[in-house]
């Protein structure tokens, strides 16, 4: 017999294509946490502070939104800029040309 690789559990979300996600809609839930976090800072209610960070973080708008973050951005010329000073400078030490 062969042993089958199966999943068990529940998906915590349904599986969304990319492009049917409503940005709008994240994008208001992340803000409206973000507002929740500044309004608890300034009320110096910390347990509250960091129960909605970890809500932030693990929820699905959360998360989406930073990989969208990140999947678009062009980095303003930063990793080009960074190639280029690294072929100038050849006294580099090798540490900092893994970073």
């Amino acid at each position: 017999m062969t042993a089958v690789a199966t999943r068990t559990g529940a998906l915590s979300h349904p599986t969304v294509a990319w492009h049917t996600i409503d940005w709008y809609a994240i994008h208001r839930t992340v803000r409206r946490l973000q507002a929740r976090i500044v309004k608890a800072v300034q009320a110096r209610r910390w347990g509250k502070v960091h129960a909605l960070q970890h809500l932030l973080t693990h929820s699905f708008s959360g998360k989406i939104l930073a990989v969208r973050r990140v999947t678009d951005n062009d980095g303003s010329q930063t990793c080009h800029r960074q190639v280029h000073s690294q072929a100038l400078d050849v006294t580099q030490p090798r540490s900092t040309q893994s970073v």
